[in-house]
């Protein structure tokens, strides 16, 4: 790999860390940088899942306040959602090529439309908190019910197979299950746990079997460690919403890019 793909894999590391502190759409960055420093889509997407291993490490450690008091929380989400992402693996793994390409389009699309759509959701889930904060207790905790767990094995399995948007997807899950008046710094630091957990599973799955470009996976790696670590502190003196719609419309932009490509 030369050194012109090497830096544009770590810039596109640094804005994957940012994005993902932004909008939780972390591989709208890095998958196509990938694809740019000519990785087929398979081994692309399963670099880009090795390589985002040092997101969930960044933002870890950048919430640790945040993440006090929710071990036994994060080890049920944990566990329920790297199944899934072990099954999302299996999937990737299992199906053809070209099958994965047609689908890619597809779902950079949704995680796009997602990301518009989340502050509508947050008011959707203001809205829960506020009815049910009379009816919860000082003690009330978020309990891992079955839809629950249904719905977070389901994103673990879609951050298996591609990610992108997965943490919108869980950020959504969490926010409607979490306890009455929960900061959502905290909920985004579980979230990002959660997430991460799916992305561990299936990254080992890679590493076993999978075609992954470990130049490529370093180069990214190192630029999302640092952009998931000054994320929070970046994204505080910035505005968000116009970033925010700006990372949208470049990834429906490159949703129907991949798609024209592939009629």
């Amino acid at each position: 790999m030369g050194i012109g793909s090497s830096a544009l894999l770590v810039s596109a590391g640094v804005a994957s860390g940012l994005a993902g502190s932004i909008a939780g759409l972390a591989s709208l960055f890095s998958y196509p940088a990938l694809l740019a420093a000519g990785l087929p889509p398979v081994a692309a997407n399963v670099t880009n899942t090795v390589a985002l291993f040092s997101n969930t490490v960044g933002t870890a450690a950048g919430s640790r306040t945040e993440l006090r008091g929710q071990r036994a929380r994060l080890l049920r989400l944990a566990a329920v959602a790297a199944l899934g992402g072990a099954v999302g693996a299996a999937l990737l793994l299992g199906t053809p090529s070209s099958a994965f390409e047609a689908v890619v389009p597809w779902l950079i699309a949704l995680g796009s439309v997602l990301i518009l759509v989340r502050d509508p959701l947050r008011r959707l889930v203001a809205s829960r908190q506020r009815r049910d904060r009379t009816a919860a207790g000082p003690g009330h905790t978020a309990r891992l019910t079955l839809p629950m767990a249904g719905a977070v094995l389901l994103v673990g399995l879609y951050g298996g197979y591609f990610g992108a948007a997965s943490g919108v997807l869980m950020l959504a899950v969490l926010s409607l299950s979490a306890s009455a008046g929960e900061p959502l710094p905290v909920t985004n630091a579980v979230k990002n746990i959660a997430t991460g957990a799916a992305n561990v599973t299936a990254a080992v799955a890679y590493v076993l079997v999978a075609p992954v470009h470990w130049g490529a996976a370093v180069a990214l790696g190192l630029g999302a460690f640092a952009g998931s670590w000054v994320g929070p502190l970046i994204v505080r003196r910035l505005p968000e919403t116009p970033l925010r719609i700006a990372i949208a419309l470049a990834g429906l932009g490159l949703a129907f890019s991949l798609w024209h490509q592939g009629a």
